[in-house]
């Protein structure tokens, strides 16, 4: 692929996570992320890179995170960021927090991966089995959170042989420190491309 050039016909936009624990005003995670969501207007920017990638005819992938009672069951060592979460229902399967938020939930004819447990969008899930379905070369990823989740699914694409990019404005995270690094150090080390919303757009084909 040339630079800044992304054909529809073999691009994925996944929004990871895009859901109400996030980023609804009684979401279980919103007090804490809330203030870097604000600041870095993560909804408002997300908002403007759905409706461009629907415009010009991108494949949406939508990958929620999502647990329940038994989603670790397999799992010795749980990492504490993962067992506060299952004690706490974050994500939890069949309720409200693990519903897309409403401002940006998909429409038909896109595509809901399964529910990933741990960071990487791939791990456990169809996602890889979607894209190849769809004949997808060029991943290109937004949502939440910057560190985590974002950087574990674009460092898994790149491994799966994926050109990855990342929207440094379409991400966010709970803590600068967090945030910044994942702009400065993990992206630049996993992607291809860093990119804003609007060089993504406009460099759609």
């Amino acid at each position: 692929m040339s630079a800044l050039s992304y054909p529809v016909q073999t691009t994925a936009l996944i929004l990871v996570d895009v859901l109400n624990d996030f980023l609804a005003d009684d979401g279980k995670l919103s007090g804490a992320i809330g203030p870097m969501v604000a600041r870095l207007e993560l909804k408002e920017n997300l908002a403007r890179l759905l409706a461009g990638a629907r415009k010009a005819g991108v494949k949406v992938f939508f990958s929620p995170h999502g647990m329940d009672e038994h989603s670790f069951d397999d799992i010795k060592h749980l990492h504490p960021r993962f067992q506060w979460a299952v004690e706490n229902r974050v994500f939890w399967i069949g309720e409200k927090g693990d519903e897309f938020y409403e401002p940006l939930k998909p429409v038909a004819g896109e595509f809901i991966v399964s529910h990933h447990r741990m960071f990487s969008s791939f791990h456990g899930t169809d996602l890889q089995e979607q894209l190849s379905a769809q004949g997808i070369e060029n991943v290109v990823l937004a949502g939440l959170t910057s560190q985590t989740c974002i950087e574990g699914t674009g460092r898994h694409a790149l491994e799966a042989g994926y050109h990855v990019t990342f929207l440094s404005d379409a991400v966010a995270d709970f803590t600068e420190q967090a945030h910044q690094s994942a702009l400065t150090i993990s992206y630049p080390t996993f992607g291809h491309e860093t990119l804003t919303v609007d060089e993504f757009l406009k460099a759609v084909e």
